[in-house]
């Protein structure tokens, strides 16, 4: 699931609730005026707030958007012709359905309201530390287990081989397969869950 973002009027919100779909581009603007509904990454969307909404009165809301249940594009687009920042432009109406959650913002110039997990995150209460390994080790080594199964598979087969013709060979095969899920099994066993 992308997740995006949408600053709205509470007013406009209701409505789109009430009707299934949501058209409101930007402040003042509309889907059939600009060609899309502005939207903004979650780095993005307070800057957005504070230039565009900062002297609206009327209560806002933020729209966190799963581009997975829309169904038209999403574009990533600069916000000026030549500017080196995109944001996501959503083209065609946003379905009620594709926000998973509307949450309500205080003015601009006041502090943030805590971030909301996503609705299948699981709450952590304990920090997570930053990884101790870099990515290519722990591939290359995961590859290097792998390719250690594949030769066990391999050796017993052909010892069946050389024991028992064809017949043999596939007999060492299946052992071997059968010693290196084992030994995978208890390798991944004692792994910490992540």
């Amino acid at each position: 699931m992308a997740t995006i973002f949408h600053v709205a009027l509470a007013s406009e919100w209701e409505r789109a609730q009430e009707s299934g779909a949501y058209t409101t581009s930007t402040l003042g603007r509309t889907l059939a005026e600009e060609g899309f509904i502005h939207a903004s990454r979650a780095d993005q969307w307070t800057a957005v707030r504070e230039r565009f909404y900062g002297d609206v009165s009327e209560p806002l809301v933020l729209l966190q958007i799963d581009t997975d249940l829309l169904d038209v594009p999403v574009v990533e687009e600069p916000a000026v012709p030549g500017g080196s920042e995109t944001f996501p432009h959503i083209y065609g109406r946003l379905p009620a359905a594709a926000v998973v959650k509307a949450i309500p913002l205080t003015a601009a110039s006041q502090p943030e309201p805590p971030a909301a997990p996503a609705p299948s995150a699981v709450v952590r209460t304990t920090q997570a530390q930053p990884p101790t390994e870099s990515f290519s080790r722990i591939y290359f080594r995961e590859m290097f287990f792998n390719v250690l199964m594949l030769c066990i598979v391999l050796a017993v087969g052909s010892a069946g081989i050389l024991v028992g013709d064809g017949i043999g060979g596939l007999v060492g095969v299946a052992i071997g397969a059968v010693i290196a899920v084992a030994i995978y099994r208890r390798r991944h066993a004692q792994a910490p869950a992540a």
